[in-house]
This record gives C-alpha cells, sequence and structure tokens, in this order.
C-alpha cells in the first residue's frame, strides 16, 4: 500500500511539471533588429544543455499543484554571464523546486545582449524581465496567483537582471501603455554580480551588457547596490565564500546597501560552494532552498 502510495505520488508531482512554454511577447519584439527569430542551444564541457542564442525569449510556465498552492509565485532568471542561459540547472530544477512547496514558477528566457540583433542591447535583458513581471502579475487570476504575492530570483547574471528590476522596476523603457507594476514582492539572488566596478563585478558579465567602453555613468547605473532605495523589496541573498568567478562582496555590497534602507535582507554566507551550483551545493550540509523556505514564511508568502 504504501508503495503504490509512493508511486501515485510520485506521478502527480511529475504531472505537475508538465511545461507550457509560451512567446513572451505578441507581434513585434521590442529593441529587436530583422534577426532571425531562432533560439540555439549547445552542450557545455559539463554535459548541460545551455542557451547560445537568444532572439525570440519565452516564458515556461510550472503552475503549482492545485492541492498545495499558497498563491505565491517566482519568476526565474538563469544566469550565465549574458552569454548564455543555464536554463536547465539555473531554471526548470528550480522551478521545480518551487512547484514542490507549492509556489508557481515562470522561467525566462531572457534575450542575450547583441548589438546585431537588437537596439540599446544593455536594456533589452531588462525589457524582457519587465515584461515577463507585468505578464505574470496580469494573468495572475489565471493562475491562482496572489498579484501582491510574486517575487523573482536570479542567478549570477540572472542575479544581476532580477537585482535591476528589483531596484529600477520604475523605468518605463517600453511603453506599451500598461500601467500594472513591475516590482517583485521580494527578491532571490544567487551568488549575483551587483557590482559594474573593477576588481568585484564580473568582467565578462559587464563587458558582454555594457561594452568595453561603458562610462562611469553607465557602470553606475548598472550597479544594482548603487540604485537600492526605500521602494526595493525584501531580498534574501546566498553566496560561497569561495567563489573565485564573481566575488562575495558583490552580495556584502547589495546587503549592506539594503540596510542602509531598512530593507528587511539576509545574507546566507557559505564557506564553500564555488560558483553556479544551481539549486544543490554539493559542498555545504547547508541547504539553501530550506533556509530560504523559513525566510520566504517570515515575509508571509509561503
Amino acid at each position: 500500500m504504501k508503495q503504490a502510495f509512493t508511486i501515485l505520488f510520485s506521478f502527480f508531482m511529475t504531472s505537475t511539471w508538465a511545461q507550457n512554454e509560451i512567446p513572451l511577447y505578441k507581434g513585434k519584439i521590442p529593441k529587436s533588429k530583422e534577426c532571425s527569430l531562432e533560439n540555439k542551444t549547445q552542450i557545455n564541457q559539463w554535459g548541460q544543455e545551455v542557451y547560445t542564442k537568444v532572439n525570440n525569449p519565452t516564458l515556461t510556465i510550472y503552475k503549482a499543484p492545485e492541492l498545495n498552492t499558497n498563491q505565491t509565485a517566482v519568476l526565474i532568471l538563469p544566469g550565465g554571464g549574458y552569454t548564455i542561459l543555464a536554463a536547465n540547472h539555473e531554471g526548470h530544477d528550480v522551478a521545480k523546486a518551487f512547484n514542490s512547496i507549492g509556489v508557481t514558477a515562470f522561467v525566462l528566457k531572457y534575450r542575450l545582449p547583441n548589438d546585431t540583433c537588437m537596439f540599446n542591447k544593455e536594456w533589452v535583458p531588462f525589457i524582457d524581465a519587465q515584461a515577463a513581471m507585468k505578464w505574470i502579475r496580469d494573468h495572475a487570476t489565471e493562475y491562482g496567483i496572489h498579484p501582491d504575492k510574486i517575487g523573482i530570483i536570479g542567478f549570477s547574471a540572472g542575479g544581476h537582471l532580477a537585482s535591476t528590476l528589483a531596484t529600477q522596476y520604475q523605468l518605463n523603457l517600453n511603453d506599451q501603455g500598461s500601467r500594472t507594476t513591475a516590482r517583485p514582492n521580494f527578491a532571490i539572488l544567487g551568488y549575483p554580480v551587483i557590482s559594474m566596478e573593477d576588481g568585484i563585478g564580473h568582467e565578462g558579465s559587464r563587458i558582454k551588457l555594457l561594452g568595453k567602453e561603458a562610462t562611469k555613468a553607465s557602470r553606475d547605473q548598472f550597479s544594482s547596490h548603487l540604485q537600492v532605495s526605500r521602494f526595493s523589496p525584501p531580498t534574501f541573498l546566498f553566496h560561497a565564500k569561495d567563489d573565485t568567478t564573481v566575488p562575495v562582496e558583490n552580495s556584502l555590497q547589495m546587503k549592506a546597501a539594503l540596510d542602509a534602507q531598512k530593507i528587511p535582507a539576509e545574507l546566507l554566507l557559505m564557506d564553500k560552494g564555488g560558483h553556479g551550483f544551481g539549486l544543490y551545493n554539493k559542498e555545504e550540509a547547508t541547504d539553501w532552498f530550506k533556509v530560504l523556505q523559513v525566510w520566504m514564511k517570515a515575509q508571509g508568502v509561503l
């Protein structure tokens, strides 16, 4: 009997993870040039499928189980240095984990900055994230979501994008007449790129997003710790101290900026784990996803 229940439960949980991928935009894609709308993938050195070209942004929807829903949703932004999208271990795997705790998840396949195929490439990922947040809020009733319980989570460069939306959501760079707010109600930043400063930020992400000759004004605009305000949402951060790709100083700076504005914020520091571990940090006993759940309960969204 117990075995039968386990099989049925497993089937039920697997069936709830069926994905529904939809185009982010109807009609012309904002800031796009005349390029092919194909999206390309390849297998990286770790055997993971990653996107190497994204000209047609999409949302993949993971609706929470009907009998275990918190009316909470998260928009997931995979990382990859603005060069690739690690859409599986920093995207779809994370969406399934959120489904398992009753949270509806949306994985955004955002456009990767490319002068050949877009105008103002530095703002294009932000425009996609902003549009995705508005779409989720506009369709909240359809998915059983409370419009005031929609958060955002991003990893690495996706964490930079998440922090940019969390701190500059009010910018209206693609005016389609929508009055829906793009402000996340909470933010989760995993080993995020925060600063665009030399020696602290991730040089590859900065160059890909802003170019090699970025001005100080541009660097400051995209350094999220400099953009925190009293309207920024509650934020949970996690980072490994031995991260040599994106130094832990990024999260420390963001936490300090949030504290200065008295924004509820928690930073989980792990001794080991390096960079890009996604949902599972195999070098640490601490499970960041479980710590996150405690924090989400404290924020009233779980």
